[in-house]
């Protein structure tokens, strides 16, 4: 019994699609893999270290990071990420990766701020940190040195739903490879 030709094409369809579907699970696993590669290496402590080199300009850039103690609401598991170039820090963020509450006060630039809490091992002090677009807050120079050199460190900031207070455990990082790649030295608050 011959096999009709619409069925003849169907089953070239299928053979097709699953050609289509095995080529995307492979190309999903090897972008899964490229990422579990940019994770980067254990900077001493809880703490991870990522390199890159800026392609026009040949400077090193460093990223250094560390996860908070416990996820808050909704799993949402904030970060801390330290951003060095050419041997120098350039910025420092706290992402607490859930929807923030709205700015509350304009700095002298003109900048949207959020005041928050921070604890470093036993002492507490307010600061006015620049928000960027309800993602993250952007950490001043001071807090940084001071977060380096500490134990504990929590920072405490408003959600629509109240306040949270994010915990990270930042004391065992190789602080030779931070004062290398942005000479940052811990500093006592």
């Amino acid at each position: 019994m011959k096999t009709p030709q619409f069925l003849q094409s169907i089953n070239r369809s299928m053979t097709s699609l699953k050609h289509v579907f095995a080529y995307s699970v492979l190309l999903c696993a090897a972008v899964v893999l490229t990422f579990a590669q940019g994770n980067g290496v254990s900077a001493g402590g809880k703490w991870t270290q990522m390199e890159t080199e800026d392609k026009m300009t040949g400077a090193k850039k460093v990223k250094f990071s560390l996860q908070a103690d416990h996820p808050l609401e909704g799993d949402a598991q904030p970060e801390i990420a330290v951003f060095c170039v050419g041997g120098k820090w350039k910025l420092s963020d706290f992402r607490p990766n859930l929807r923030v509450a709205r700015p509350n006060r304009i700095s002298f630039t003109g900048r949207p701020q959020t005041r928050v809490l921070v604890r470093v091992d036993n002492t507490h002090k307010k600061h006015n940190w620049n928000w960027v677009n309800g993602d993250f807050f952007s950490m001043d120079e001071d807090t940084t040195r001071q977060m380096l050199g500490s134990n504990i460190f929590k920072i405490e900031f408003q959600t629509d739903r109240g306040p949270q207070i994010a915990e990270f455990s930042p004391f065992g990082i190789n602080l030779g490879a931070v004062k290398q790649a942005c000479g940052l030295k811990p500093q006592k608050p």
